[in-house]
């Protein structure tokens, strides 16, 4: 399968994640992926990033420029324009804030049209197979240009989608036919998967992933750069008490190219 066929698609607006999250994405995706592939950033600021990132524009979607950040991550929605600048064939979008360990050629190959996170009540390592899951975007696999309709119909109405949904992913489950769920486990929460239970995290780090998990999110609060610095200060919220630096997330960072905070100019 050549490149033009496989594209790891992630996006990066204003100033809340430096051009490192990209890097980082970039050099775990090339060493979780066997054969060529595309690497693009949909951006407005390709300044920092590492050679062999194609950094392309975020497409003009009619946002406003309040739109662009206030909260449901509309600017995602335009990852289902018909025609996303050059890319054809297989993509997998990733959100900056996930640490990729391993087996995206199994997320390109799945079978499913469209499939991403199963978030939800069933998104928790103890959840029964029946539980109902909702849809997240943070990590999705899609042909490219083959869903204009879903931005076609937040185009028609953005004030009444906005009104209706809570969010972009939420949209996107409203609107795309036979969504899909990947395998539990190869997507899981830090929160829900790893974190320690309040009390025992003042103790103990939060867990390592396990090697059946192919990529781990951060959703929220916090974010992996949290994890980073060695100063003993806390990152969670309470009545979580996690603190301090996370060794095995410091050296997934530095080891696919990552600075440690704080940043150097």
């Amino acid at each position: 399968m050549g490149s033009q066929n496989r594209t790891v698609i992630c996006m990066k607006w204003g100033p809340l994640f430096p051009p490192d999250y990209v890097n980082v994405l970039f050099n775990a995706c090339r060493r979780a992926i066997s054969g060529p592939f595309r690497f693009v950033c949909l951006t407005d600021d390709g300044f920092g990033l590492a050679e062999g990132i194609e950094a392309l524009p975020i497409p003009d979607i009619g946002l406003s420029e309040e739109e662009w950040f206030t909260p449901g991550v509309w600017p995602k929605l335009a990852l289902y324009a018909p025609r996303l600048h050059d890319i054809t064939g297989r993509c997998l979008f990733i959100d900056l804030d996930m640490m990729v360990l391993g087996g995206l050629d199994g997320m390109f190959d799945h079978p499913a049209p469209f499939i991403g996170i199963g978030v939800g009540p069933g998104w928790h390592p103890r959840a029964g197979p029946d539980v109902p899951r909702q849809l997240g975007t943070g990590v999705f696999a899609f042909q490219a240009g083959a869903h204009g309709d879903v931005l076609a119909a937040f185009q028609a109405d953005r004030e009444a989608a906005r009104a209706r949904f809570a969010n972009e992913q939420d949209f996107v489950l409203g609107h795309v036919r036979d969504v899909q769920f990947w395998p539990r486990g190869w997507v899981i929460s830090f929160k829900r998967y790893l974190r320690r239970p309040p009390g025992v995290d003042l103790l103990l780090p939060p867990k390592p992933p396990p090697e059946s998990a192919r990529i781990v999110a951060f959703h929220g609060d916090p974010r992996p750069i949290d994890l980073l610095p060695q100063k003993a200060g806390f990152w969670d919220r309470f009545p979580h008490l996690g603190h301090g630096q996370v060794r095995w997330l410091r050296d997934y960072w530095v080891d696919n190219g990552g600075r440690l905070p704080p940043f150097e100019a």
